[in-house]
């Protein structure tokens, strides 16, 4: 319900834009420092706007993180974006850039590996032997893939990030990894709001519940078919919704103003233009009793909303819904 009264609404394009920004801003902040990083939101702010020279580990994941974010949402826009092993490993290789060894990274990782509990100072959970590593991730994008519309898409999105996160394919960048190609799985199940959109935010809030829900301890082996995903599905829904909530909380705050209002005949003209692919200033004129004049300004004011544009000329000209 909240989804599709997102996706259905338009906006102003400098609203959007504002809120890609500050989206991709939250996201890189609170991604990275569900992993760690210290940086504090107004410190991740500054290093995206100036981009500085000679980066700290810790500003360098940043920097990555929206380098993936502006990445994603481009192939996204561009509907060039599919699950698959490539989308996965393109994405790792991104957010560990500089970070890792070359070798290790755009890699499924060659080694076991551990995880730790920072706190205790010991391991918690031995993830599967590398050897086995590719076909469960196969495995996995396959179930996603061909559960795409059988399974609600929250449901299957909240499977997909615990399951990766269980198989552990790489040597660092795991988790950022899992968050991003979650977000291009939501999307790509109709969450077209991607761009204003950082659940991220959620987790970061309350960081050991998330890592407590998201992960199982102990070995993979010894767990693998009694691992129960219900908790940490209801934990991975709440998130999406509350985030779903705080970004159509702005965009009312934000769309609400004498400007961005339509009213009965600008939906006219939008509607035709669904049914009938384009409108001319001669099929709107006989929807409607207003003067030429003041069709003209309910074209021009549609367009600077960047919900339609202008083709042709003259008498030949018309109108289609902006791409």
């Amino acid at each position: 319900m909240i989804v599709a009264e997102l996706n259905n609404r338009h906006f102003q394009k400098l609203t959007l834009v504002k809120l890609e920004k500050v989206a991709r801003e939250i996201s890189a902040h609170s991604s990275t420092g569900i992993e760690g990083n210290p940086l504090p939101l107004t410190e991740v702010k500054k290093i995206i706007k100036n981009r500085p020279e000679n980066l700290r580990d810790s500003e360098k994941e940043v920097i990555n993180y929206n380098h993936a974010l502006e990445i994603l949402e481009e192939d996204i826009r561009n509907k060039e974006v599919k699950l698959n092993l490539d989308l996965i490993l393109k994405t790792q290789k991104i957010v560990t850039d500089d970070l890792i060894d070359s070798f290790n990274s755009g890699k499924i990782r060659q080694q076991p590996v551990f995880v730790n509990d920072p706190v205790a100072g010991k391991a918690i959970y031995l993830p599967p032997d590398h050897q086995d590593v590719k076909n469960l991730l196969d495995n996995l994008i396959h179930y996603t893939v061909s559960n795409k519309n059988k399974v609600d898409p929250l449901i299957l999105a909240g499977i997909f990030h615990k399951q990766f996160v269980i198989i552990h394919p790489f040597i660092d960048g795991n988790g950022r990894t899992a968050r991003l190609v979650t977000k291009v799985l939501l999307a790509d199940m109709g969450l077209d709001t991607f761009n204003l959109f950082s659940f991220e935010n959620y987790y970061n809030q309350n960081v050991g519940r998330y890592f407590e829900n998201v992960g199982i301890h102990g070995n993979y082996y010894d767990l693998k078919d009694q691992i129960d995903f219900t908790v940490w599905l209801e934990y991975f829904t709440d998130g999406i919704i509350d985030e779903l909530l705080r970004v159509n909380k702005i965009l009312s705050a934000e769309s609400i103003t004498p400007e961005t209002t339509l009213k009965p005949h600008h939906q006219k003209i939008l509607d035709f233009i669904k049914e009938k692919s384009f409108i001319t200033d001669r099929d709107y004129a006989k929807l409607t009793d207003r003067a030429k004049s003041t069709r003209n300004k309910d074209f021009n004011k549609l367009i600077r909303l960047g919900l339609i544009k202008r083709l042709g000329k003259g008498k030949a000209t018309y109108y289609k819904l902006k791409d």
